[in-house]
């Protein structure tokens, strides 16, 4: 069994995103490992990139404080080489197309397998192109994750009959961030997911507080928080370690209770 699949049976997820080096690489290092400890049942890493059209303002700042402090994506397959010498958890690299591209697609996949990580998520890639990373994403063992938005409506029975991994379900329309309200229904896109794939669901943007991680969990697998958790390292710096576990600790808690 795969980790990502290990990381959802028998419970709901709580999913958690930091963008990579951010505020710096040695805090990212040390962050991974305290957040599993805190209940993280996979953590995604964020690439920092100059261009992230699916970022709110919260990560399009966090990519630029990590590529101010130089982050490297060469330096970010270094650092989770270390970190997975300590976690058991599954990683996922969030990125956009153009870093792969510019790296080499099948350099990149090998290097992420030979660093641990166990999936990619890449926003600006549609599920009609995927076949641009998915074979070098098969040969290297690494699980590409499809997205589905509310929009996706007649496209979800297609993508969730050829997803890996989990499903990233989009909870809202436009960029990451944190939402006062989540109005899309997304009981209904499960469902409709779950009539093709017995595949994992795993809702994510706009999620911030407890309350909302219980509704989300409740209607799917998992809950993915990411903005509410960038903000917290925005805050505190290379102090940060302590108030996002404290944080992580408590949305773990909501999701379980789901």
């Amino acid at each position: 069994m795969s980790r990502i699949k290990r990381a959802f049976e028998d419970k709901k997820a709580f999913i958690a995103f930091v963008t990579g080096g951010d505020p710096d690489i040695e805090t990212t290092e040390a962050l991974i490992p305290q957040m599993a400890e805190a209940g993280a049942d996979l953590i995604e890493i964020g690439i920092p990139f100059s261009d992230p059209i699916a970022e709110g303002v919260v990560i399009q700042e966090a990519d630029a404080r990590a590529l101010a402090a130089g982050t490297t994506t060469d330096k970010l397959f270094d650092m989770v080489k270390r970190v997975r010498e300590k976690v058991e958890i599954p990683l996922v690299f969030m990125t956009y197309i153009n870093p792969i591209y510019t790296y080499g697609t099948e350099k990149f996949t090998k290097m992420c397998a030979e660093c641990g990580i166990d999936g990619l998520i890449i926003p600006d890639v549609p599920f009609e192109e995927k076949e641009e990373v998915s074979g070098a994403c098969e040969a290297a063992g690494i699980e590409l994750i499809s997205m589905i938005a509310p929009t996706s409506k007649e496209r979800i029975n297609m993508i969730a009959s050829e997803a890996k991994g989990f499903l990233y379900c989009v909870s809202s329309l436009g960029v990451t961030g944190v939402r006062s309200k989540i109005t899309t229904n997304i009981k209904e896109m499960v469902e409709q997911v779950k009539t093709v794939s017995d595949i994992p669901c795993a809702i994510g943007f706009g999620i911030a507080t407890p309350q909302q991680a219980k509704e989300m969990a409740a209607v799917s697998d998992g809950a993915i928080v990411g903005s509410a958790i960038v903000k917290i390292i925005a805050q505190n710096g290379r102090a940060c370690i302590q108030p996002v576990c404290d944080y992580v600790k408590e949305m773990k808690a909501a999701v379980a209770s789901a």
